[in-house]
């Protein structure tokens, strides 16, 4: 999956980064490479599954699908 990502200098220094399409995915860091890791770390996170995600009905199907 290829995301867009906005990485800005931090007024107090270091970076701020954030990722537009997923609102409240954000992450800075001290250098731009540690910020670009703490984001991907980030993203990770904010994409993980969980098990309360989405009640599903008994007759329901669910499939994966690659984008």
């Amino acid at each position: 999956m290829i995301l867009k990502i906005v990485l800005e200098p931090s007024d107090e220094g270091g970076y701020t980064v954030y990722v537009p399409s997923l609102p409240g995915c954000i992450s800075e860091g001290d250098t731009e490479q540690e910020a670009l890791s703490n984001i991907r770390e980030a993203i990770e996170l904010y994409l993980a599954p969980t098990d309360d995600d989405v009640l599903i009905d008994d007759e329901a199907e669910v499939r994966e699908l690659v984008v």
